[in-house]
Parts: C-alpha cells; structure tokens; sequence
C-alpha cells in the first residue's frame, strides 16, 4: 500500500469513528476482495466466507476504539477474518498439524525451486476459455492443504510480502517462502501443465455482491 493509500486509509478510518456512512462504505469496499479470498482460503465455501466478511466489518466497525493505528487497517480486518474463518474451521474438523506439514515442505523445498510456476497472463481465446481456466484454478488452489492455501491466497493472489503474509499467519518468513514454493509445486502438479497467473481473477467478490455488502453490514450495525 503506498504512502498516499495509507493516509487515504487513516482518514477513512477516522472518519468512521466519527460515524461516517460514507466512509464505512469506502473502508468496506476496499477491503472485501481481500477478506472473502482469506475467508473462502480457509473454510472453501463462498457462503461461509461472505458471512465471515460481515461479521468481520460488523466486529471491526463496532469495536473500533480496539483499533490501535499499530498496523494498516486493512491488516487488523484480515487478521480478524483469519481468526473467525479459522474458528469455524476447528468447529468442523480438527485443525491441520501445521508442523507435520513444515517437515515435509523443507525436504522438498529443493525440487520445488527446480519446477517454477508460470506466472504469465492467461492466454483465454475468450471470455468463456477464460471463466474455465479460473474455474480450474479455483478449484486447484481448494484443494491446496490448509496451511499452503493460505500463503498462496496471501502471496500469489493478494501480493503480501513473505513478512506480511507471515505476520497475518504468525509464522516466519522463512516458512512462508518455503510454503509457498510448496504450495506451486502441488499446484503445478495437479493442472498437469503450466498454468497462468490470471490470480487476480479467482474468487471474485465484485460486483452486485460486492455493494450488498456495505448495506448488509450498515443494517447490522444500526440494529445493534
């Protein structure tokens, strides 16, 4: 985020305190892409992940006196909604042990480095080539484990940086790298062929979807 969109962002947030609906509506826009993608990361269900989305702005909007300015606003919504995706996650099944997965990423973090993913544009004929190629890749990227998923959503998919991305997940950049190198080799793996990195087209949240949003959480704000 550059210098400009971080006041950007402070002044939104300080005008939200005020108890601006305009501003609410800005913060909300701006930041759902990122919310639903690390929601449906975790719980890989799109109605589940948008009610993690609405819970997040209503907590986040309700509560904003909890809200420090230590980090990006945008980085306290998302370490919300990875917390509230996550508990509905160990609600439905037993967390992935995190560390078994490490073991076995580092053992193979050389032979992921000899394989590279392509990250070049997605060469679609059509828009109908292009809404399968997603389709495909969405589906790929489901069935990624949990802890690989994350970091890719993270990295690939909303550009973080290894430390960002390791500040969301509270794990070491080092780590984060070697998940991800992990993370695109299965991904190459399952496609069976180089992919492209049409990634800022997965899991849309636009749209009709993306302005119902904002009016949803404002009427569960005034009702609260």
């Amino acid at each position: 985020m550059t210098s400009d969109a971080v006041e950007s962002e402070q002044a939104l947030v300080a005008q939200a305190r005020q108890g601006s609906e305009a501003a609410i509506r800005r913060l909300i826009k701006a930041n759902n892409q990122r919310l639903f993608r690390v929601a449906r990361g975790v719980l890989r269900n799109d109605g589940e992940a948008e009610d993690v989305v609405q819970a997040t702005y209503v907590k986040a909007f309700t509560h904003l006196d909890t809200f420090r300015g230590e980090s990006q606003f945008s980085t306290w919504l998302t370490r919300i909604a990875l917390n509230d995706a996550l508990g509905r996650m160990r609600k439905r099944r037993v967390t992935t042990e995190l560390t078994a997965l490490d073991a076995a990423t580092e053992a193979d973090a050389g032979l992921a480095l000899l394989f590279p993913i392509s990250l070049v544009p997605l060469p679609a004929d059509s828009e109908a080539d292009r809404t399968e190629m997603r389709k495909l890749l969405e589906h790929a990227i489901d069935e990624l484990p949990e802890a690989f998923r994350l970091v890719f959503i993270l990295r690939d998919i909303e550009g973080l940086s290894a430390a960002e991305a390791g500040s969301q997940l509270d794990i070491k950049a080092e780590t984060v790298k070697t998940r991800l190198h992990r993370a695109r080799q299965l991904l190459r793996a399952a496609l069976e062929r180089q992919i492209a990195g049409g990634f800022a087209e997965v899991f849309p949240f636009d749209g009709a979807r993306c302005d119902n949003m904002a009016d949803r959480v404002i009427a569960a704000i005034s009702a609260g």
